[in-house]
């Protein structure tokens, strides 16, 4: 080893009385304090693959968890409880690991709705930690969800949600049906009240703007994706102004001032919104295939998995606009009930979630976000 005798271009090096030691980590740097950089876990972590379902779901194992699957896993596999009572896949749930919980979707021994010790559900873990994305995927494609699982405080997966402050969470949870005047089994609130009471004010307006327009009307296949108040501004704009309309319009626009604001109540913004996401979208029917398009995501209506009408539908009859969503039953509608619209969406390879992530950024883009998820 070089020292500073060999090479005179070498320090010293610390002393003895350094307050930084020589076998110290990065934690003596300048910078470490104010350190904003994510801390990595090694790949030596784990020298050997998970031997079994709950190790490869804790660790993040999607390999090891495919060769599982492939070869058939028991009940007592996919059923292993920890410490806590929590299965594997509600531990990837807990650290929001996508691929595993998208891969145990096909198992049949999952059980969706188990309770840890603490009372808490998949949905609610990610509902609560504001996974949308895993939280769109369960309601999707697990079979059997239920909503209104309670904790030992009464607690549902949407007052979870409420409490954390976690908007998209509660606008998919609303749209799936959720029951927006559960209360807890304490203090007897509802969803609005706890949403108040901590102080999560956004959350509340994104409630209030759902319940304003409960129904996506943008995929309806009757919607048009026209602005109605392009015409009128238009024509205004367009116009014959006499010389004092002129004059005052021009006295206008140099003397007001613009302020920065959110963006208006059904303006520009909110019809890009609509027909970027709308079921007519490039963005949306190159990477999906629309399912039930006769009965629209609405608050209070029991929405069903993909699995669930796959199960008593064939996929002709879906795909052709036949099938509708009523009041927690699957029942048969005309083709032209546009009253009645949903849409459900199938994964077609990596672009499913990709999908998702844009509507989930139109959704945060838009400060008046009365659309949903669709996955």
């Amino acid at each position: 080893m070089a020292t500073a005798n060999d090479d005179p271009h070498l320090g010293a090096g610390p002393s003895e009385d350094s307050e930084i030691l020589l076998d110290s980590s990065d934690s003596g740097s300048i910078l470490s304090d104010d350190s904003v950089l994510p801390e990595y876990e090694t790949d030596s972590k784990y020298k050997e693959p998970a031997k079994t379902l709950y190790e490869a779901c804790s660790r993040n194992e999607s390999t090891s968890l495919s060769r599982m699957l492939e070869r058939g896993v028991t009940q007592d596999e996919v059923m292993e409880l920890d410490i806590n009572g929590k299965t594997g896949l509600m531990v990837a749930v807990a650290k929001g690991f996508i691929d595993i919980v998208t891969m145990l979707h096909s198992c049949p021994y999952v059980h969706i709705n188990h309770q840890d010790n603490d009372g808490n559900t998949a949905l609610m873990i990610a509902a609560q930690a504001g996974f949308i994305t895993i939280l769109n995927y369960i309601l999707n494609y697990y079979t059997g969800v239920d909503t209104e699982i309670r904790d030992p405080r009464g607690f549902t997966a949407l007052i979870k949600a409420g409490l954390q402050g976690r908007e998209d969470c509660v606008s998919a949870l609303l749209m799936h049906g959720a029951d927006m005047y559960a209360m807890d089994l304490v203090q007897g609130r509802g969803l609005k009240d706890w949403v108040l009471r901590t102080g999560r004010f956004e959350t509340l307006n994104r409630i209030r703007r759902l319940q304003a327009h409960p129904v996506a009307e943008q995929f309806c296949e009757s919607y048009k994706p026209e602005w109605p108040e392009l015409r009128q501004l238009v024509e205004k704009a367009t116009a014959p102004k006499t010389a004092s309309q002129k004059l005052r319009q021009r006295l206008k626009e140099s003397l007001t001032f613009k302020f920065p604001h959110d963006p208006q109540d059904n303006g520009v913004m909110d019809h890009m919104v609509r027909i970027t996401t709308s079921i007519h979208s490039p963005l949306i029917i190159t990477g999906s295939r629309p399912l039930c398009p006769t009965s629209p995501p609405e608050i209070g209506k029991r929405r069903f998995a993909v699995s669930e009408l796959l199960e008593k539908h064939s996929r002709k009859e879906l795909e052709e606009s036949t099938v509708s969503h009523t009041n927690g039953s699957i029942t048969s509608s005309s083709p032209t009930a546009m009253s009645m619209f949903s849409r459900r969406l199938l994964p077609r390879s990596s672009t499913r979630l990709v999908i998702d992530r844009l509507i989930s950024s139109n959704l945060l883009f838009c400060s008046r976000p009365v659309f949903f998820n669709l996955f």
